[in-house]
């Protein structure tokens, strides 16, 4: 159920049952003074603030999510920036390491047997403001150039790749390139 669900199912739903809780003394005479206020059975009360703690909840949660991923999209875009310097300027030094060479170390390195596409789900086309590293193969992407973002089912997840990086139909649906 969608979060919209849970919430119209608590609220509309008569299918009530009974729970028994125990709670402090302290917070019995609480909820008593509340019902007297509002004048409304106890039980009305823990049911209200049942349903707006759960409601809150959700809300938080969505919130902290979406927050979660502005992050991770802003560590993820100054990684590259910070990627896209460092190269930069170690092309400047004589005789330092080739920086698509240290770009392919850094994706392969966690695993150096893993597939960075394992867990992709599709791709989609984008137009390059920057230059990039390719995410599979370490080849320079050109600013301008066409490039694919890989996607993800796992938040924050990002990888760019070349055309060539794409994996290759394997259904007899496949389209035939022109002869």
């Amino acid at each position: 159920m969608g979060d919209g669900e849970e919430t119209k199912g608590r609220k509309s739903g008569r299918k009530e049952r009974v729970l028994h809780t125990r709670v402090p003394a302290v917070l019995e005479q609480e909820l008593k003074r509340v019902a007297s206020a509002w004048r409304v059975p106890v039980s009305n009360v823990v049911r209200a603030l049942l349903e707006d703690a759960l409601d809150t909840i959700d809300v938080v949660g969505a919130k902290a999510e979406g927050e979660l991923r502005e992050v991770a999209e802003l560590l993820s875009s100054e990684r590259q920036r910070f990627r896209r310097k460092s190269s930069e300027q170690l092309s400047k030094i004589p005789g330092a390491r080739e920086p698509v060479a240290d770009a392919v170390e850094a994706v392969r390195s966690p695993d150096s047997g893993s597939d960075p596409l394992a867990g992709a789900v599709g791709a989609t086309p984008i137009i390059l403001v920057h230059d990039a590293v390719c995410g599979v193969t370490g080849a320079t992407l050109a600013a301008g150039s066409e490039a694919y973002m890989i996607l993800f089912d796992e938040p924050g997840r990002q990888l760019i790749t070349g055309r060539g990086a794409l994996p290759r139909a394997s259904t007899p649906n496949e389209e035939k390139a022109d002869d």
